[in-house]
């Protein structure tokens, strides 16, 4: 759980005729800041972090390298900690999948008219953007034959995917990150989710063992997704299932086809959410 005895800082970021990558570009530098929590705003996000954390010359001297790139503004607030808690409760609503999942967090109540529910303890981001890609992926997988599969999960973050693969029947499910937060946050959700056979592993493709995987999911977003490829076409089977998210329709989609094409996995489909957020699925010809 976030520390609440705590005050944060609120950092609000207003990006002008900005590409969508380059957000996650200052989210990606923020995060090696001490920044822990992230939310997606109409014109830009929000960043927070601990008021003991802060250093405000570290962040311009960061930020300084996109400034050619990406033209932004942000200012600062001071939340107490009495309202930190509520807003970040507040902002962490449970995600519902064509009825048959719902994922919630520890302080929502129970719902037992959903076939699975995933209870999560959330650490980092709330906000929109990662659940549209999260959903995405659930869509498919709720879609495809999970029973029986052995199941890499790559950049599982809080663990999600890991434990509902697991839930819809998986024999065996590796689930890596190479952040140590989504690492033991996905240790204690897999307890909190009862789940069992998840080998959760801290680390990025070097980590990925030397195994053969019906299903590889990645929800993580395109740069690292095509840097990954080659690894996930080594270590899937053959007409084993590729689902990855992250990224938006358009461009990266054609960018991601052209990478998995190379690397011997055939296009299958893909969805879109309102926001443009991607997951596609690939076969291993």
């Amino acid at each position: 759980m976030n520390d609440h005895n705590m005050n944060y800082y609120e950092l609000i970021f207003s990006l002008h005729d900005a590409e969508p990558h380059h957000q996650d570009l200052l989210i990606d530098e923020l995060s090696t800041l001490g920044f822990d929590t992230f939310e997606e705003t109409e014109n830009g996000f929000k960043a927070y972090v601990k008021t003991d954390d802060y250093d405000r010359s570290a962040v311009d001297e960061r930020l300084e390298f996109y400034s050619d790139m990406v033209n932004y503004t942000y200012e600062v607030n001071l939340i107490p900690q009495k309202n930190w808690n509520e807003l970040w409760e507040s902002n962490f609503q449970p995600i519902e999948v064509d009825g048959k999942v719902r994922v919630r967090a520890t302080f929502h109540e129970a719902d037992s008219s959903y076939p699975h529910e995933i209870i999560i303890d959330p650490k980092m981001a709330f906000g929109t953007g990662h659940h549209d890609t999260t959903c995405l992926v659930m869509q498919l997988m709720l879609e495809n034959e999970m029973s029986g599969k052995k199941v890499l999960d790559m950049g599982c973050g809080t663990g999600i995917l890991a434990i509902l693969a697991a839930k819809l029947g998986a024999a065996d499910v590796t689930a890596i990150d190479y952040d140590m937060l989504c690492y033991k946050s996905t240790f204690e959700n897999t307890a909190l989710n009862h789940v069992k056979g998840v080998h959760i592993i801290c680390g990025s493709k070097e980590e990925i063992p030397d195994e053969e995987f019906d299903i590889i999911l990645a929800n993580i977003n395109r740069n690292i997704l095509v840097d990954q490829m080659q690894r996930y076409a080594e270590v899937l089977k053959p007409a084993g299932e590729l689902y990855v998210s992250g990224f938006y329709e358009s461009p990266d989609l054609a960018i991601i086809k052209a990478e998995a094409q190379s690397q011997g996995l055939e296009y299958v489909t893909h969805k879109a959410s309102p926001g443009h957020w991607t997951a596609a699925k690939f076969i291993k010809a």
